[in-house]
């Protein structure tokens, strides 16, 4: 008989009183701490972002002393040295992004007319009614070569068929990337300024062609096989097998990608997790039976390590997108650790490779693609630690059942799992939530894995003996089941609900809340549930402005009562349309009336202007449609125009200067006041933030090239 003697459950921290308490909770603890290293990473990348301004160079020398001191007070004092690890990781985090942000490329100055680009073609995409070219070594007008790409949309009719490494000359119109669509909005300057974008636009007319000398490997591989599969599965088919490939979804029409979307299947369409299991699996099992006879050699580690170099080469392929370096990452670490005989998949393995696409392209964090990634699997390897040792355990005559069982269970828990973990991502960054992706998953999720994959590695594989057709049409039938579960989810009632985005810290308390509960080990987690609930609900807290002024000026949306009221001027931009209508929960979109009230009086229009008073006890705003300022500059708190507002104003004044040098302009009107910000205000002075235009004249009256 043991004579161990069960030790008690840790208690919350506020009761540990006993020095016998705090050593049985930090045992516990004491393998998940190393965890938060990676957070405390992270963490630091998020306040640089947040700086007010770009901090001086001189701030990241305080991480190397601080990374030392930790070190060594940590040899001698594991809990303090842990704590000055956190920092450390921050400061760490913070001055690698802050060193990355000064290596980049500064921005470049787009002509504002049309030009005559040329340029190396560096990338090829497919789009459904033609094609997109990335260009480097990029010329305006035979000018030098600049240092940032361009991306171009070519004509739908241009019978040029560029590749990667030609060299093509085009006449074109290109326009920097353009700023958000509202003060707090995605930055697409910032995301192009990482990225090393420098423009992008479309072309006026046909493209002229040179052959190149040497042409990028895995860029040219890419562009064939996409052409391939176009060409051996026509249509929307081909489209979502290139992508489930190589990654690019822009051939994918845009009705189904919304389908794809708001059945909750979106994920199968970046290249990550389940596709890099599928590929290095089989390739594993492939060479692992093919050396089942050679008795000598270490064929498990070599099948390992074949396994990892297909990995590899499929993660070039897709272009190294985030959720696919983040799979290679983990696939990287698991497959050393199974030949060192440790446990595979783990929650270190997941910090180490969250350490390690920050530490490769610390921007990333800001994005959708990798908050989602990572959320989702950490809820799913949290929440198997949590659920394995409580399923039920079956004899060798139930093994099969068991089996069974478990496998259909491992489905439902991974898509519940996985989608209440991006759920408050999805809200923040879409103000969207998929009701049905629980069942549509169920289906799609093992055609994809079973079928889809497989044959998708097989057609690259006889791609260079000409066969990969014999592949493409099983791939094609698994994709034709995998589009027709997802419109026919998307097509029932409710599927995908359309709420108010939640703020960045309502998102922030969140994510916080999904760190604390999967992280930890003992009871003290649960308090992470409370911290998700707030983030979750932080929306109904959250005031939309009541008024929005695009940054040309040509879209003004004023909110009374349930309803967003447009003024749209031609050439209005439709996608900062619809960015404004999800940031406002999709209410319902009207016409501003030509005269009379609407929202029980709280909008009141006329001829010349319409005056905005959403509280009678608070301030008025009033929007000019062609009346003399005078009358409003004197009675409202804040006059907003499309045109510029001559002549002094007592008022804050939003017109067609104030959009022209400071961007688009967000207005709330309280009972004490107007609070009015403006997009250069909020984003202050950042090196992806373009500086004040000259007052050589007004900005080009030709829209934005639009967003990719």
């Amino acid at each position: 008989m043991s004579s161990a003697v069960a030790r008690p459950a840790p208690r919350w921290p506020g009761r540990l009183v006993s020095t016998a308490a705090r050593k049985t909770f930090l045992a516990d603890e004491r393998p998940r701490l190393a965890l938060w290293l990676a957070v405390a990473l992270g963490a630091g990348v998020l306040v640089y972002f947040a700086w007010p301004s770009e901090p001086p160079p001189a701030a990241r020398w305080l991480a190397p002393p601080l990374s030392l001191l930790a070190l060594w007070i940590g040899a001698r004092r594991p809990v303090a040295g842990l704590l000055l690890g956190l920092l450390a990781a921050g400061t760490v985090g913070f001055a690698l992004t802050s060193w990355q942000a000064e290596r980049m490329s500064p921005l470049q100055e787009a002509p504002r007319g049309a030009t005559i680009l040329s340029g190396v073609v560096a990338e090829v995409e497919l789009l459904p009614d033609g094609r997109r070219v990335t260009l480097r070594a990029a010329q305006f007008d035979g000018g030098p070569q600049e240092e940032r790409l361009v991306r171009l949309r070519l004509k739908p009719q241009d019978p040029a068929r560029p590749e990667p490494g030609d060299r093509l000359t085009i006449r074109a119109m290109v326009r920097p990337p353009g700023a958000p669509a509202y003060p707090g909005g995605w930055d697409f300057q910032r995301a192009a300024y990482f990225s090393g974008l420098g423009g992008s636009g479309y072309a006026l007319g046909m493209a002229d062609l040179a052959p190149g000398e040497t042409r990028p490997l895995f860029a040219a591989l890419r562009a064939s096989i996409e052409a391939r599969v176009a060409e051996a599965l026509p249509g929307v088919t081909g489209a979502i097998a290139a992508a489930l490939i190589t990654g690019g979804q822009s051939a994918i029409p845009g009705a189904d990608l919304a389908a794809m979307r708001d059945s909750g299947l979106a994920h199968l369409l970046s290249v990550s997790g389940l596709h890099i299991v599928a590929v290095m699996g089989i390739a594993f099992t492939l060479v692992r039976c093919g050396f089942a006879f050679a008795m000598r050699l270490p064929g498990k580690a070599i099948a390992a390590m074949t396994a990892l170099a297909v990995g590899a080469g499929y993660l070039l392929l897709s272009g190294a997108q985030v959720p696919m370096q983040r799979s290679f990452a983990m696939a990287a670490v698991t497959t050393l650790a199974l030949l060192a005989g440790r446990r595979a998949l783990s929650l270190r393995v997941l910090a180490l490779a969250a350490a390690a696409v920050i530490l490769v392209q610390p921007a990333a964090i800001l994005g959708a693609s990798f908050q989602m990634s990572f959320a989702a699997v950490l809820a799913l390897i949290a929440g198997w630690d949590w659920l394995r040792p409580r399923l039920p355990q079956g004899g060798q005559r139930a093994a099969w059942r068991r089996r069974l069982a478990l496998a259909l269970f491992g489905v439902v828990a991974t898509s519940v799992l996985a989608g209440f973990a991006t759920m408050p991502f999805a809200l923040h960054h879409f103000g969207r939530v998929q009701l049905y992706g629980v069942v549509a998953n169920a289906v799609a999720v093992p055609v994809t894995s079973l079928l889809v994959m497989p044959a998708a590695l097989a057609a690259v594989l006889l791609m260079p003996l000409g066969l990969e057709s014999l592949a493409l049409a099983p791939m094609g039938w698994g994709v034709e089941v995998i589009l027709g579960v997802a419109r026919l989810v998307a097509s029932w009632p409710g599927a995908s609900l359309a709420v108010q985005p939640i703020p960045a810290w309502g998102l922030g308390v969140c994510a916080m809340g999904l760190l604390w509960l999967c992280l930890w080990r003992t009871r003290w987690r649960l308090a992470g549930v409370p911290l998700l609930a707030i983030g979750l609900l932080s929306g109904m807290a959250d005031r939309p402005p009541d008024l929005l002024v695009s940054g040309d000026g040509r879209l003004i949306a004023l909110r009374a009562g349930n309803a967003l009221f447009l003024q749209r001027q031609s050439g209005a931009s439709s996608f900062v349309r619809e960015v404004w209508h999800r940031m406002h929960g999709e209410n319902g979109i009207e016409a501003l009336p030509r005269d009379g009230m609407a929202a029980n009086g709280a909008l009141r229009c006329r001829a010349g202007a319409c005056a905005l008073r959403p509280d009678p006890a608070g301030v008025e705003a009033v929007l000019l449609r062609g009346e003399a300022p005078e009358l409003a500059c004197a009675t409202a708190a804040v006059v907003v125009s499309a045109e510029p507002v001559r002549g002094a104003c007592l008022a804050q004044v939003v017109d067609r200067f104030a959009v022209w040098r400071n961007g688009p302009h967000a207005v709330w009107l309280n009972n004490d006041g107007a609070r009015v910000i403006s997009d250069r205000a909020w984003r202050g002075d950042r090196p992806w933030v373009p500086p004040v235009p000259s007052p050589r004249g007004l900005a080009s009256a030709a829209p934005l090239a639009a967003v990719d």
